[in-house]
């Protein structure tokens, strides 16, 4: 089958590769285009142009999809099809008109929950016990499209954004190639890729948005619930990353990174420490210290309490040095009982 590809991060790579590998005619492949990145901001090639590339594909990285220009040359590809995998754009109705055999989506959720731009994470976050992948055909609306086919997986009680990620990036690529069979057996028989059978409307109830992270939310709130904040830092886990600040003062609340090398003896020299928190453990003990306040040095790591509960770190990270265990960074920092992290 002659398919437009539309998707730009890691995640879209295993689909792109697995239509590839069962002989599909991949016409065109859409990306963002390049941004700058990082603390030099160079730019930097997203991994479905390197792997589109890496294949001899042709390779688009328009900012919009709406002028006639746009329009005109993803008509000339003659696809049958589009399959789309976290693409980033809105794709207008004039596209979705273009191919016969339809726009597909693999979306990482069990829609109606978690549309929108982050539903892994989202799904962490909320608790939730399972997530999954649908196949969806696409609508003007915002994940709004009837669902062909749903595959269900649980969340691990350790599962990040990264490690979930790649379990249902693998899952949508197996899922993607099934229904593109469906799709060549329809066009085989002369139909539409909005008569296929199988494709149910979403339900009306259950809708749940899940917006894109914010980097304001990684920043550790302890007044908060101390189950709340341990999901919260395996679903930005690894993108953006939580973090808190070790040993403020009022006037420098804001804070500055600093390096393992700058690090002293006395923790008061080099106040305050930026913290990436990776991990932490819920504890059954509502402590009578403000939240942010370390209680104790449990053995994986500081006790800190929260506004319900606390939490045990596990993993943390300074700026400038490499994730450890909470425990020895802990020791290295001289993290004790009565200091303040927020």
């Amino acid at each position: 089958m002659r398919i437009v590809f539309a998707g730009t991060p890691a995640f879209s790579v295993p689909t792109l590769r697995a239509l590839h590998r069962v002989g599909h005619a991949i016409v065109g492949v859409y990306c963002q285009p390049d941004r700058p990145a990082g603390r030099g901001q160079k730019r930097v090639i997203g991994p479905v142009k390197e792997a589109a590339s890496s294949l001899g594909l042709a390779v688009f990285q328009p900012e919009q999809l709406r002028s006639p220009e746009r329009l005109a040359e993803l008509s000339a590809l003659g696809a049958e099809a589009m399959v789309v995998v976290a693409y980033g754009l809105l794709l207008p109705q004039a596209v979705l008109d273009l191919f016969p055999l339809g726009c597909w989506n693999v979306h990482a959720s069990l829609l109606p929950r978690w549309r929108g731009a982050a539903p892994i994470a989202r799904a962490i976050e909320a608790g939730d016990p399972h997530t999954g992948i649908c196949i969806m055909r696409m609508e003007a609306g915002l994940d709004t499209g009837p669902v062909l086919t749903r595959s269900t997986i649980p969340i691990a009680d350790d599962a990040t954004a990264g490690t979930l990620q790649d379990r249902l990036a693998a899952l949508g690529a197996e899922q993607m190639v099934d229904a593109v069979a469906r799709l060549e057996a329809l066009r085989n028989g002369c139909g539409r890729g909005d008569r296929l059978a199988g494709l149910e409307p979403q339900a009306s109830e259950g809708v749940t948005y899940a917006h894109k992270l914010r980097k304001e939310e990684a920043r550790i709130d302890f007044a908060l619930d101390a189950a709340l904040l341990a999901r919260r830092m395996r679903a930005f886990d690894p993108h953006p990353g939580c973090y808190t600040v070790a040993n403020a003062t009022p006037a420098a609340s804001a804070g500055r990174s600093c390096g393992a090398a700058e690090l002293s003896r006395e923790p008061a020299a080099a106040a305050p420490w930026l913290l990436k928190c990776w991990s932490a453990r819920v504890l059954p003990i509502n402590a009578r210290e403000p939240p942010g306040t370390v209680t104790m040095l449990g053995k994986d790591g500081p006790v800190i309490a929260c506004g319900r509960q606390s939490l045990e770190m596990l993993q943390l990270q300074v700026a400038g040095g490499k994730r450890l265990a909470a425990a020895v960074l802990a020791r290295q920092l001289g993290l004790r009982p009565g200091m303040r992290l927020g």
